[in-house]
């Protein structure tokens, strides 16, 4: 099996030509990995320290990716002496790759023995960390063979996840089995991880590092800046959707027209999961013919800061005047979070589209109460802030409309869940520290 998977990754590696043409997620993810290991051995030939241990820290996409960054801060601040290479296969955590916080970053290599191979003898980790949802099995083979300790964090195993099906168990049965450490987030995945091969010795339940995260994002949210003053400032009821696919717009917008009808001086925020420039576009212009008084971030931020004023949009075309927005949609990434804390009320985005649910971690550490669709089997903090009365499940416009109003119209109903939702949050923080812990003890056991 090992043998049939690396040609196949073989095979497709031959493609790259073809496959880094364009400028899609496809494309961009393609081309990125093609020199990959070239720069982390050069990282790690001409600019690592063989005085200090190196942690190589893996996570797929974004919200993998916050979730490995409170570990390795939490990890850091054990191991202050640390050097950590970053990694991840994600297009869309390029922005995150930046503010890491590692000293070396890059696309994931090719997972064939030569790339992989390479990238390990420059970067020679003392730990290698996979995160949440994947691990690669030629990598976790060459670690292995080099004596490097190799670690999963925030594990989770959602029920129906494709690791459970025949070819993936056949495929990485032996790098679930070679795991040194496994953390999951709770006593279910645990189990499952056990079933896909990993030593029931090396598994740990030391919950999700991803609310740690969240809570240290909200804390860190500065109600000053030029992007969130208007917000604070108006006293406006704010709805803000973050992370929306054009699936949730379906049911978002009808919803949010009706909204306005009930609540005086309504103002929107929607964070499209992906703010390509044609999507920003046409969300602008759907909302225009809605009836709304829409604009981007960028042009309130410029108003608000000075640097602009009643003025046609540069990128957009249309009047912004700050005294008169009432929708705005986000065209860059990095903010949302912060946005969730001028929140009134939240509504996370992907429980109408086919992969599923965002993380409703944000809005909740920002006491929000929060709405979503219902494909959230993906994400088990979901259906914990369901039980806990923290959210809300909407399967349609009129129940979206209904549930926003009643938290817009009811300020004690919207504190009560938005309360519920945080408590959530504070109840289980400390992952990032329990997790690190048992990192940290590999790297004195090597």
């Amino acid at each position: 099996m090992r043998l049939i998977y690396q040609l196949a990754v073989s095979a497709l590696r031959t493609l790259t030509p073809l496959l880094a043409m364009g400028g899609g997620k496809l494309a961009k993810g393609v081309a990125g990995r093609r020199h990959a290991d070239q720069a982390l051995a050069a990282w790690g030939e001409t600019l690592r320290d063989p005085e200090r241990p190196t942690v190589w820290i893996h996570a797929p996409s974004v919200g993998e990716g916050l979730q490995a960054r409170a570990v390795k801060e939490a990890l850091v601040e054990r191991r202050p002496e640390l050097q950590v290479a970053f990694t991840h296969f994600s297009p869309s955590a390029e922005s995150l790759a930046s503010r890491f916080g590692s000293d070396t970053s890059s696309y994931l290599p090719w997972d064939l023995r030569g790339p992989v191979a390479r990238a390990l003898d420059g970067v020679q980790p003392d730990l290698l960390v996979f995160t949440k949802t994947e691990i690669w099995p030629v990598l976790v083979a060459e670690a292995k063979r080099r004596g490097v300790p190799v670690a999963i964090v925030g594990a989770s195993v959602p029920d129906g996840a494709g690791r459970g099906r025949l070819l993936a168990r056949l495929v990485l049965r032996d790098a679930w089995a070679a795991l040194d450490v496994a953390c999951a987030i709770s006593d279910i995945d645990a189990e499952r991880l056990v079933s896909l091969g990993v030593d029931p010795g090396a598994t740990r339940v030391t919950g999700d590092p991803g609310i740690d995260s969240a809570a240290s994002r909200l804390a860190q949210a500065d109600t000053d800046a030029p992007y969130l003053r208007p917000f604070v400032g108006s006293r406006r009821p704010t709805v803000v959707a973050g992370s929306t696919w054009p699936s949730d717009e379906e049911v978002l917008l009808p919803a949010l027209r009706a909204l306005r009808e009930r609540v005086e001086k309504l103002c929107v925020v929607i964070a499209p999961h992906e703010p390509g420039a044609d999507h920003v576009a046409g969300l602008l212009r759907r909302l225009r013919d809605d009836g709304w008084n829409a604009t981007t971030l960028d042009d309130v931020e410029e108003v608000v800061s000075g640097d602009g004023s009643d003025t046609p949009s540069a990128s957009y075309g249309e009047p912004v005047g700050a005294p008169t927005w009432n929708a705005v949609v986000v065209e860059r990434v990095g903010v949302l979070a912060h946005l969730y804390r001028v929140a009134t009320a939240s509504y996370v985005g992907g429980g109408f589209h086919e992969d599923g649910l965002h993380s409703v971690l944000e809005p909740a550490a920002a006491a929000s109460p929060v709405v979503f669709g219902p494909r959230h089997a993906n994400a088990r903090a979901a259906g914990e802030l369901l039980e806990a009365g923290g959210a809300k499940l909407a399967s349609s416009a009129p129940e979206m409309t209904e549930i926003l109003g009643e938290w817009l119209g009811d300020p004690q109903a919207r504190k009560d869940v938005g309360q519920r939702a945080h408590g959530y949050i504070v109840g289980h923080l400390g992952a990032a520290d329990r997790t690190a812990r048992y990192l940290e003890q590999l790297l004195t056991d090597r």
